[in-house]
């Protein structure tokens, strides 16, 4: 990935983040347990599609009407700094204890989902050449997240900032894959540039 990078004015940068904390959470949204997950993680659980939020070191992305993942940083940061993520079983043993015997479940996924990260003034174009969502910023921009393709795998892709720099989350099995599709379509960039 790093022999990749395309630096420049048309530059991107695939890079691989450690292993990091992610949490499934189903839950009845009007429900109390809900209020209480909330309040454990500090942030709100984001009530539509392509939403996000976060406090402090937890991050919850929307997955469907009761269902989202939790992504945990162990600084308290949005992870940019690439620390490793907090205790993936202490935070699944916290939410689980907030939800306490209402339905739902709270499931520790941290190994599930493999984490890349796209950016640079190309990134979009990258992503552009093999997902089907619009991702020009009108329509998909920071703090946006979906379940996706890029190229034949589906992913979660989370835009982490305006720069831009996206967030992919294929699963593991599927990861290696991706990131040499990723590659692949980076290379054109590495070209002159255009008058």
């Amino acid at each position: 990935m790093h022999t990749a990078t395309v630096t420049g004015p048309r530059g991107v940068t695939l890079t691989e983040w450690p292993f990091s904390t992610m949490v499934n959470l189903r839950v009845d949204p009007a429900s109390e347990a809900a209020d209480r997950i909330e309040k454990s993680l500090g942030a709100p659980l984001p009530r539509q599609c392509g939403h996000s939020t976060a406090s402090g070191c937890h991050t919850v992305l929307w997955l469907g009407p009761d269902e989202w993942l939790a992504l945990s940083r162990a600084d308290g940061s949005d992870g940019t700094d690439g620390t490793d993520g907090v205790d993936g079983t202490a935070v699944a043993a916290e939410l689980r204890a907030a939800l306490g015997a209402d339905p739902g479940s709270v499931v520790d996924v941290s190994a599930n989902r493999a984490t890349l990260e796209l950016s640079g003034p190309a990134a979009r174009q990258v992503l552009e050449k093999g997902c089907p969502l619009d991702l020009h910023p009108r329509a998909f921009g920071p703090g946006h997240a979906v379940s996706t393709t890029v190229g034949p795998v589906p992913a979660l892709l989370w835009q982490v900032d305006g720069a831009p720099t996206y967030r992919l989350f294929p699963r593991s099995s599927f990861a290696d894959y991706l990131a040499r599709w990723l590659i692949d379509a980076m290379s054109e960039y590495r070209g002159p540039e255009l008058p």
